[in-house]
């Protein structure tokens, strides 16, 4: 044969065993969509014409010899999808794992902030009750350790209960009597000498650098004449509100004193049934916590009261050697704003600098400032940290915070009540996380004990057995 004939003989048997290979490739291809109709597996089942199909081996295709067959190399079958290796199974494992926890924290803090604002709806609507009884647990808090002392003594509850409560109830009242006592006997003489500070002031601001004249300044008195006139409607709507304060006052004065009393009177009675209220597993936690929180609520109200003594007293002498009038009802305003640490002091003591600037002039104004700024930083560097150091672990910066959340949720209330209440829950946290530590410790030496247990049982299993070398004489 020659030579173009072999040629000729060799492209017609590679051109048929590429038509072969395409026909098995395309029953291949059918096989898969048949499968995949019929609802198979991803992988589809061999076909064995499938599998019978060749492809030719180089090797022998060089010595002129028909090829050698080898196996088309299998690949799996992706029935409706591509196939993709570096993507995740789920679109979720795709989020960054960063991301996804900070979702999960941010809808629980969401639903957290959902939950504390429902409560302060609730307390908001009851705040009659809710500051009733808050004022009740200061006052017990002050209160309870004169009943305590009592019973040690031989007492009886009720009596020790009752006279203590007599007695605080007593206390209240005279204070209360001294301040209108002092402020009916003054007034007129206090009126006389603002009127005098009224005229100063006007004649100040026409000899001034304002160089008012008497005509500006009587058009000024009279529109403000007119304004009251033109909302005498509001100012009554205004005195008819102020008369419903004052009842809810007394009303709320009313349940805090009888709650109060009880509190006295029954206190554990009433904190162990509580705690019947609370979940079976919560019950052994918060009855270690409970006295915890009470000794710093009771520590709280006794500083805050020495404090408050001791910031009146020094305004007080200051106000009065500065000859301002009114000194000693200022100091009781003062001691009582003193129950608002850091800044309550400072606030009621602008009360003692107004009368001191329209009774006595500027300068004496100035100095009264003087006396409370002075005190106050006493008061902030040696007092609080001296006598409630101990008691309310609390950083200055979360006292003001503190102070001003409370008095924009619920006013004097809110700001008298906030600090307390942050150092009650600061003592009751870190009481429940040295409880949690203390059984994490527990647990592990109970498992560090078993571990060591078991490692000496195989030990002394093998020290009791026979040793099978050693013969054993028959009997």
């Amino acid at each position: 044969m020659t030579r173009g004939g072999k040629a000729f003989r060799a492209a017609a048997t590679g051109l048929a065993l590429v038509a072969r290979a395409a026909a098995g490739i395309e029953r291949r291809r059918r096989a898969a969509i048949a499968a995949e109709s019929e609802g198979a597996p991803d992988q589809a089942p061999a076909d064995p014409d499938v599998l019978d199909e060749y492809v030719p081996s180089p090797r022998r295709a060089e010595a002129g010899s028909p090829p050698d067959l080898a196996p088309l190399p299998s690949t799996p079958a992706v029935l409706g999808r591509e196939l993709h290796p570096g993507r995740p199974a789920t679109p979720a494992e795709a989020v960054p794992w960063g991301l996804r926890v900070a979702a999960e924290s941010t809808w629980r803090l969401l639903l957290l902030g959902a939950a504390l604002y429902v409560l302060f709806r609730v307390v908001d609507m009851l705040r009659l009750v809710a500051f009733a009884v808050l004022a009740s647990l200061l006052i017990s808090a002050l209160l309870e350790p004169t009943v305590s002392w009592l019973r040690r003594r031989g007492v009886p509850r009720s009596l020790a209960a009752a006279g203590t409560f007599l007695s605080g109830l007593a206390g209240i009242g005279l204070v209360g009597w001294f301040v209108v006592w002092q402020v009916t006997t003054n007034l007129p003489s206090v009126t006389v000498r603002v009127q005098d500070g009224v005229d100063k002031l006007r004649h100040w601001l026409v000899i001034g650098p304002l160089h008012l004249t008497q005509q500006q300044i009587n058009d000024f008195a009279k529109q403000i004449t007119t304004a009251i006139n033109a909302n005498s409607e509001q100012i009554t709507s205004a005195g008819i509100t102020g008369a419903q304060i004052a009842v809810e006052v007394l009303t709320a004065m009313l349940l805090a004193f009888f709650t109060t009393f009880f509190l006295l009177y029954d206190g554990e009675k009433i904190w162990n049934w509580v705690l019947r209220g609370l979940p079976r597993q919560s019950r052994y936690a918060m009855a270690g916590a409970g006295p915890k929180a009470w000794a710093t609520l009771t520590a709280y109200v006794r500083g805050t009261v020495c404090v408050a003594f001791i910031d009146a007293v020094c305004i007080g002498v200051g106000i009065e050697l500065l000859g301002v009038p009114l000194a000693l009802p200022l100091a009781v305003i003062i001691f009582l704003g003193a129950f608002v640490p850091l800044v309550g002091a400072l606030v009621t003591g602008t009360i003692a600098v107004l009368i001191a600037l329209v009774t006595e002039g500027p300068f004496t104004a100035l100095m009264v400032l003087v006396v409370l700024v002075a005190v106050q930083q006493i008061e902030g560097h040696i007092l609080q940290p001296l006598i409630l150091g101990r008691a309310v672990r609390v950083h200055p910066l979360g006292v003001v915070l503190g102070v001003a959340a409370g008095s924009i949720v619920g006013g004097i209330g809110g700001a008298i009540v906030a600090v307390p209440l942050i150092a009650v829950t600061n003592t009751v946290v870190a009481h429940l996380r040295r409880r949690n530590e203390a059984g994490q410790e527990v647990f592990v030496a109970l498992e560090a004990a078993r571990e060591a247990a078991a490692a000496r049982t195989p030990a002394a299993s093998a020290a009791a057995a026979p040793d099978p070398a050693v013969a054993v004489p028959a009997e």
